[in-house]
């Protein structure tokens, strides 16, 4: 039975890491050839490229979808694997995604009108990947890894991001979302979203916590 979960965990994250790849490549092929990024909020077609593809990469979106990728990945080859490493990897790709599906279906999804291959691109970074990553950890795992040591080391990433963010944008103009947007809403506005966000990320980080000890439970005693 464990070798068959261990099968059924690597297809589907296997599964996970095509869709993924596939959406990045098709991404950064738009972004490149002057097409849609399914990022932005406001067209950026009269930019240069390398500037294009630096804000491309500046999206907690898809920074949060290149950790799913590169987890997602090594969990295909290895689904039993650990190491602190490997947790914070892993609840940041865990937490990075569920919070780039919520944002997004709760805030951005009504300024942002995809068509065509850019559709696809932005139901797998918006939609596909959050809930196959989600469904993937709470079927198979893996057990045990979420603890307090982790969850603390995980939020490195979101706040170096979140200090990147606000120092080019003082810099540049450019903000990636519009509830981030110091230049348009003011800093006590944009610093209060950016708490907001935070906040929710930490009761989701808790909550991480609670349900992996409880499946935790739950796998010894099967």
């Amino acid at each position: 039975m464990r070798a068959k979960r261990k099968r059924a965990s690597r297809v589907w994250h296997g599964g996970i890491f095509a869709i993924v790849l596939a959406a990045m490549i098709a991404q950064v092929a738009l972004v490149v050839q002057g097409g849609t990024d399914v990022n932005a909020t406001d067209p950026t077609v009269h930019q240069s490229v390398p500037m294009r593809l630096v804000q491309l990469f500046s999206y907690f979106t898809i920074q949060s979808n290149l950790l799913v990728l590169l987890a997602s990945g090594l969990l295909a080859l290895r689904p039993d694997r650990d190491g602190r490493l490997w947790r914070v990897l892993h609840l940041d790709a865990l937490l990075g995604i569920v919070i780039t599906g919520i944002v997004f279906a709760l805030v951005l999804a009504p300024l942002i009108h995809p068509t065509g291959v850019a559709w696809a691109v932005n139901a797998a970074f918006h939609y596909v990947s959050p809930v196959a990553f989600l469904i993937g950890w709470l079927v198979f795992g893996p057990r045990g890894q979420a603890d307090g040591t982790t969850a603390w080391l995980a939020f490195l990433w979101p706040v170096a991001w979140i200090a990147y963010t606000f120092a080019r944008g003082a810099q540049t103009g450019w903000y990636p979302y519009p509830f981030l947007d110091a230049a348009e809403l003011g800093y006590p506005r944009a610093a209060l979203n950016t708490a907001l966000v935070l906040l929710a990320a930490f009761c989701l980080a808790a909550l991480a916590q609670w349900t992996d000890r409880r499946l935790t439970r739950v796998a010894v005693r099967t």
